[in-house]
């Protein structure tokens, strides 16, 4: 099985210190890689299709927004369920990006059935971007967060 990640290099932008002590929006920043790590959001830019008919509601800011949560939420659980994943996740964080990806296949090679898991909270995501034609970086998620919330 092949594991994909995003060609987003915020896990070598993001130092190791103040990722761990600026709160729940870097704990949602370091979510949303884990996320990208995995593949479930594979595209560094956002981009929409235009649809011949109206985009339904899922495919707004909203939609998109509630259907991000949702899928962090749930991989925050999964991880603090399995804390061997939750320390390769969090150290790969504060790791350039090609060692960052190495660990983490390391890891989910090793573990299939945790990786099905996630790849299975992060459907939802995967869903999204085909159905709206909707990619996002996890450092577009961490940055959108961070600007509102100023």
């Amino acid at each position: 099985m092949r594991i994909t990640t995003t060609s987003d290099p915020v896990l070598a932008a993001v130092p190791a210190s103040p990722l761990l002590r600026r709160g729940s929006l870097n704990r949602l920043a370091l979510g949303a890689a884990a996320v990208g790590i995995l593949g479930a959001v594979a595209a560094s830019t956002l981009t929409t299709s235009t649809p011949a008919d109206a985009a339904p509601a899922a495919c707004t800011a909203a939609g998109l927004a509630s259907t991000a949560s949702g899928v962090l939420s749930q991989a925050g659980g999964f991880l603090s369920e399995h804390p061997e994943a939750n320390d390769v996740l969090t150290s790969a964080a504060t790791m350039p990006a090609e060692q960052a990806k190495s660990s983490v296949q390391g890891y989910f090679i090793g573990h299939l059935d945790q990786l099905s898991t996630l790849q299975g909270i992060a459907q939802p995501l995967t869903d999204l971007k085909s159905q709206c034609g909707i990619a996002v970086s996890p450092t577009q998620l961490a940055t959108l967060l961070e600007t509102v919330s100023k």
